[in-house]
Order: C-alpha cells, then sequence, then structure tokens
C-alpha cells in the first residue's frame, strides 16, 4: 500500500484515472448519438472499434518513441491535454463532425498508456521489493475507476445539461496532466541500470511457441469480452427502456467491479502465482455473465454485472506483466504492444459481435461473451514456460 503515497507513481495514477473518464465517455456518446440517429448494433460496434483501433494501434509507436528519446514527461502529459482538448471539441460540433473529432481524441490516451504503466511497473519493481504485479493493478485500478466514474458522472451530466456539460471533465483533466509531466521530468532520461538491462533487446532468445501463442489467445479472449460488456451492456438497457442516468450506473458498477478485481488479482498473483489466479478468474467471470443474458432487466444487475466486472478485470494486470517479460525491446515498447494488441484484438471482436447481436440478439452476445471467458480460463494450462530463455 505504501506505494499509493509515491508521489510519481500517483502522477500516473491520476493521469490514468482522468484519461480513462474521458475514454469511458465513448460508450455513453455514441449510444446517446445512435439513439438519435437510429444506428444499427453494427453500426454503434464498428465506431467503437474505429476509436479502439486508433488508440490501440499507436500505442507501440507512442512507446517506442519514449523508449528510444526518453520524452516520456512530453508525451504522457501531452497525451492527457490532446483527450482533453479534442474530446471538448467533439461535443461543441454537429454529430457529423462530432465522431471523427472523438476518433482523434484516442491517440492522446494511446500516448499516455504505455508510459504510464511503464512507470508504475518500475516503481514497484525497484522501490516495493518486486511487488511489480501489485503496482501495475494499482496503476489499472486508477483507470478503470476511471471507467466506472466516468459513466455515471457522464450519464448524469449528459441528462443534467446535455453534451455540453460534458466538459467540465475534461477541465479537470488538465492541471492532471500538467502534474504529469512535473512529476515525470524527474525520471532520467536514460532508464534505470536494472531495467535498462532487462530491457535490453537480447539475441538468441527462444520462446516456447505453444505457452507464446497461449497468452496472446488469453489476451484476446479477456479484451474481446471486457469490451463485449462494456459497449453492449448500456445498449441492452437502452432496449429495455432505461434511462441514460440508469445504464451509465450500470457501466459504472461493471468498472468498478473490475477496478477491485485488478488490484485483488494483483496481489494473488504475487502471492499464489499468475497461472492459477488467472484460470480461477475467469471461469468464475462465466457465472454473472449467463445471469446477466437470461435475467432482461431486473436490479439483481445491480449485483451480477459488478460481478461480472470483478472476475474479468483480475487478470487485466497480470497479462500486461507478463508481456513486458517476454518482450525484451523496452519496457514502454512492450507495454504498448500488449495494450494495443488486446484493444485491438477487442474492437475486432466487439465488430463480430455488433453483427452478432443484430442477426440474433444482445442475449446471445452475452452467452456467448460467457463462453469466451471459459475458454480463456483453458489456455493458462498451455502456458508452460512465458519466460524467455537464452540459447
Amino acid at each position: 500500500m505504501s506505494i499509493l503515497f509515491d508521489s510519481l507513481f500517483n502522477s500516473v495514477a491520476y493521469g490514468h484515472l482522468m484519461v480513462d473518464v474521458i475514454n469511458s465517455q465513448r460508450a455513453i456518446l455514441l449510444t446517446y448519438w445512435s439513439t438519435q440517429l437510429h444506428w444499427s448494433e453494427t453500426h454503434l460496434a464498428f465506431l467503437t472499434m474505429l476509436y479502439i483501433w486508433a488508440s490501440s494501434l499507436s500505442q507501440p509507436i507512442f512507446g517506442w518513441i519514449s523508449d528510444k528519446l526518453g520524452k516520456s514527461h512530453w508525451i504522457a502529459a501531452g497525451g492527457i491535454l490532446w483527450i482533453s482538448g479534442l474530446f471538448t471539441l467533439a461535443i461543441t460540433l454537429p454529430t457529423n463532425l462530432a465522431v471523427p473529432c472523438l476518433i482523434l481524441a484516442s491517440f492522446g490516451s494511446a500516448a499516455f498508456h504505455p508510459i504510464g504503466a511503464m512507470q508504475a511497473t518500475l516503481q514497484g519493481r525497484i522501490h516495493y521489493t518486486n511487488r511489480e504485479t501489485t503496482a501495475t493493478s494499482w496503476f489499472f485500478v486508477f483507470g478503470q475507476f476511471g471507467f466506472m466514474l466516468g459513466p455515471i458522472l457522464g450519464g448524469f451530466l449528459l441528462h443534467w445539461r446535455g453534451q455540453i456539460a460534458l466538459s467540465i471533465l475534461a477541465l479537470i483533466a488538465l492541471p492532471v496532466g500538467i502534474n504529469v509531466g512535473w512529476q515525470l521530468r524527474k525520471v532520467s532520461v536514460k532508464p534505470p541500470e536494472k531495467a535498462k538491462e532487462q530491457a535490453k533487446p537480447q539475441t538468441f532468445i527462444t520462446y516456447n511457441k505453444c505457452g507464446f501463442v497461449s497468452l496472446a489467445l488469453l489476451a484476446a479472449f479477456q479484451a474481446w469480452a471486457q469490451q463485449n460488456m462494456i459497449t453492449f451492456i448500456p445498449k441492452h438497457l437502452s432496449d429495455l427502456g432505461q434511462s441514460t442516468a440508469v445504464y451509465g450506473m450500470i457501466v459504472g458498477l461493471f468498472m468498478g467491479g473490475s477496478a477491485l478485481g485488478n488490484v485483488v488479482g494483483g496481489n494473488l498473483a504475487d502471492r499464489f502465482g499468475k497461472k492459477l489466479v488467472v484460470s480461477m478468474m475467469l471461469t468464475l467471470s462465466s457465472i454473472p455473465i449467463i445471469g446477466i443474458s437470461l435475467l432482461g432487466w431486473s436490479v439483481w444487475l445491480y449485483v451480477l454485472v459488478p460481478l461480472a466486472g470483478f472476475f474479468t478485470g483480475a487478470v487485466h494486470s497480470i497479462i500486461v506483466v507478463l508481456a513486458q517479460h517476454v518482450i525484451r525491446s523496452g519496457m514502454a515498447l512492450a507495454t504498448g504492444l500488449i495494450l494495443g494488441f488486446m484493444f485491438s484484438a477487442a474492437a475486432l471482436g466487439t465488430l463480430s459481435s455488433g453483427w452478432m447481436a443484430d442477426k440474433w440478439g444482445l442475449p446471445l452476445v452475452f452467452q456467448f461473451t460467457a463462453g469466451l471467458v471459459f475458454m480463456a480460463a483453458c489456455l493458462p494450462l498451455f502456458i508452460r514456460d512465458i519466460s524467455p530463455t537464452v540459447s
């Protein structure tokens, strides 16, 4: 817990919070616009995919730039200021111009995430007795809390004063971004020797191919399942006649459950092993998701939705830390690659889920999502050695 009082960790953690508060408005705004303009489920999923791909595919680029140039304070702070500014512009424009502007805003998220996650891992690894998974999980907890708080605030503000009221969120993010730049200026352009040695590209590295592929599939299935829930829970509840305030609250509860699950999963992984925790949490996650698919509108969703978030979110940080060990071309690049891959896979998967929803309905999509997490729970059995070995 002492890492929570570390000023550098706090800066990137609160930066993550505000970036994802703004990121989470995507689901609320697109649902709001889709209701006004009568978009199909496929159209909604396609726009979601474009937003996520813009953010995810550019993350390795920002990570590579940070590793090469060491200008992490400028990139991370600039990312927060960029997403705040473009988001504010999006909510003031007509919808046909607002959507592209919202997608462009996602590049700010792409700039911040690899650097923020790298700094969190390094703080836990070097300064807090090799508690890298725990530190990384706390970093992602702040982001997931942002995803929880964001829809609740966004739904309320949208219901209260319309789109323009959402600019309050962007204004709050501005001093947070400035603080990130101020704190990260303390970080040496060259990484610490220990981190530098671990991040140094190595030759003649061999991987357990089965384990590497299994890790990639695990990342894809977990991200796809979470994105299905975030994208389609609000639309499902809107179709059932619920207001923006209600479905904003429900999505917020999902992300709140994910945040709690993330920190619990990170601590358990450091204590009992990563593969065991991943299998256990993902197996349990299939139960509430099946319940969501069967119930329709019910007050039980206030219990089942956060439980689904808790169990699916518990493995996110574990996957990121594993990738940081496997990909040895630089920590920021490794973080950007795994996050970019996860988000891209989730976006592509959500597009296919949108087509499925149009054809067979959203309850079937949730049942399919339960199948995804159950398959993902089996994959750690094939990860025998996820660390590289020098031959």
